[in-house]
């Protein structure tokens, strides 16, 4: 069965939005109406106007300006934390899988006893006590993010491992890691590109709400989350401090869990099916 016309137009829009967010961060200083620290304080809390499109905050700052750098710290934290996170959670899941025994059952404790704790509260614990600066946010999430690779590629690994190409493939000699590398692994992919997409979405949710805290990133670094608390605070004199970082934060990430839902429909096997025979 084939995705439906509403499910790829949906996430065709999705794709679109992501892809300019993406040109937005990465273009931020061409597109900018003033750099995102410049303070005029005679113009703070200015509403939308010509020069300012998004307004001012408190200091006088453009918000466009620090909305578009503020995806680029959240983008970036986004990334980090998947690949890194992606890179441990499948090796460890792949090489538990397969192996199974003894490491199979160290990967398991460990796994569960990541899940037995609030994943944002022990986010907020280890960067209060590492410090709030960017590499440590990044290690906090990665340290939880880790678990969701783990546990996908564990339960894939041990469907795979008895497949009839992996028990052909160890028949004629093949080691562990060739099998794990050029049979098991390959045939992942599309499981975790639509496990990176979820990935991503929380990953910005958890970078917003430790900024949101003061945990994230430190000023004067724009961050999404820290924009949106320092805009608490006009929320009835100057909504659009708040409104315009908060719209940004929840449509990337809507962006993205459409994208994923898409994504996953679109490299179901059975759709794959229907695409290659020509179904619309």
């Amino acid at each position: 069965m084939s995705p439906s016309p509403r499910m790829r137009r949906r996430g065709s829009l999705a794709a679109l939005f992501l892809l300019l967010a993406v040109l937005g961060a990465l273009f931020a200083p061409w597109l900018s109406p003033a750099p995102p620290d410049a303070q005029d304080l005679d113009r703070r809390l200015a509403s939308p106007s010509p020069g300012h499109p998004l307004g001012t905050d408190e200091l006088g700052r453009d918000v466009l300006a620090r909305v578009l750098y503020g995806a680029r710290a959240s983008l970036t934290v986004a990334l980090a934390v998947v690949v890194l996170a992606g890179a441990v959670g499948t090796l460890l899941g792949a090489t538990a899988g397969y192996a199974g025994g003894a490491w199979d059952r160290m990967v398991g404790i460990a796994s569960d006893a990541c899940l037995a704790f609030p994943g944002t509260l022990l986010a907020i614990a280890l960067v209060a006590a590492l410090g709030p600066a960017l590499r440590y946010v990044v290690l906090a999430l990665v340290s939880l993010g880790w678990v969701g690779y783990a546990r996908l590629v564990r339960a894939q690994v041990l469907r795979l491992r008895e497949e009839e190409f992996v028990l052909a493939a160890r028949a004629l000699g093949a080691g562990p890691a060739r099998i794990l590398l050029r049979h098991i692994l390959p045939n992942l992919l599309p499981a975790l590109l639509v496990q990176a997409s979820a990935s991503m979405a929380g990953a910005i949710l958890a970078e917003s709400s430790l900024s949101f805290l003061g945990l994230g990133l430190q000023p004067p670094t724009p961050s999404w989350g820290a924009m949106v608390d320092a805009g608490r605070a006009h929320l009835l004199d100057a909504p659009h401090v708040a409104v315009f970082p908060g719209l940004a934060l929840s449509l990337t990430v809507l962006a993205l869990n459409f994208a994923g839902d898409a994504l996953a429909d679109r490299l179901d096997p059975r759709a794959a099916r229907s695409f290659a025979a020509g179904a619309p």
